[in-house]
């Protein structure tokens, strides 16, 4: 990830490894204007301050708070600062995979997007990328985003909701359980399962209860829990249940467990020899001395 600050302009650019997405992008300009220019990648736009004046096909738009803005490739647009205190705004620009050319036109007809709903999944969308090892979770938000701008875009399309699937669910569940330390992407498990990938993640969630990646994340975190309490460190741990680092371990074990791994290793108990006896605290006291080996 590369950064760099430059008066009133703050820039933050990455490729993540996430099939789809060609660039993030987040930015803060105060005075700075793009002039015209065209993507091949379809840009989709949120902003956190402020708000973008921009020109597409002729026509001018803005990007108040509320809106998601997806201008579409190869379609000249501009850019400028419509408040005096300039913007701040957070981009992801997505190959020509996600949406189909067909939707270009609805696209440039109407760039702005006011949907609550949309707009918190970009936002989510925006944080699993900062991630590194949360792919799957990037994945999962993402086709449901296309799911959700097509539907957006294609009004009279929009097919009826699919019945509960099970069957699927059961499927993708045993490919996550082969997976859980090698991990699994999205795009795999739809061309292994021989279903849409928004199909995929609305017949495991609807099924379990549970995104696919917040599946994936608890069973590694369950093999973790294990490895902790039989004397690994944190870091061992991490490496061999599938995380990125062991900061991705902290961040989710804490998040699942209430504790860090850390905490967590250090917390265990033996059991003592001998009738009647409980687990034996191995952590030391405020009095003193060890009640056991860590």
């Amino acid at each position: 990830m590369a950064a760099r600050q430059h008066l009133t302009e703050e820039v933050t650019a990455w490729r993540p490894r996430v099939p789809g997405v060609t660039e993030v992008f987040h930015a803060h300009f105060t005075e700075y204007a793009y002039p015209m220019h065209v993507h091949d990648a379809w840009t989709l736009l949120i902003v956190d301050d402020g708000a973008v004046r921009y020109d597409l096909e002729r026509h001018e738009h803005g990007t108040p708070g509320d809106t998601v803005s997806l201008l579409p490739p190869h379609v000249p647009h501009n850019g400028s600062p419509a408040t005096a205190d300039g913007f701040r705004k957070r981009v992801v620009y997505l190959d020509e995979t996600l949406l189909g050319d067909e939707l270009i036109g609805a696209a440039v007809d109407g760039p702005d997007l006011r949907d609550p709903l949309l707009r918190r999944r970009v936002g989510r969308l925006h944080a699993s990328l900062a991630r590194p090892g949360d792919e799957l979770e990037a994945e999962s938000r993402l086709t449901l985003i296309g799911e959700r701008l097509r539907g957006l875009l294609r009004p009279r399309l929009v097919a009826a909701p699919r019945p509960p699937d099970p069957v699927l669910a059961g499927a993708l569940r045993e490919l996550l359980d082969e997976r859980v330390g090698e991990g699994l992407a999205l795009d795999e498990a739809a061309r292994l399962l021989h279903a849409h990938p928004a199909h995929l993640v609305r017949a495991f969630s609807g099924a379990y209860g549970i995104a696919p990646h917040q599946y994936l994340m608890s069973r590694r975190v369950g093999r973790a829990r294990r490895l902790l309490l039989d004397g690994v460190p944190p870091g061992e741990t991490a490496t061999v249940t599938g995380f990125y680092d062991q900061a991705h371990l902290t961040r989710h074990f804490k998040k699942l467990v209430g504790v860090t791994p850390g905490r967590y290793g250090a917390a265990r108990a033996e059991p003592r020899t001998g009738s009647g006896a409980g687990p034996r605290p191995t952590c030391r006291t405020a009095q003193g001395g060890s009640a056991g080996r860590r």
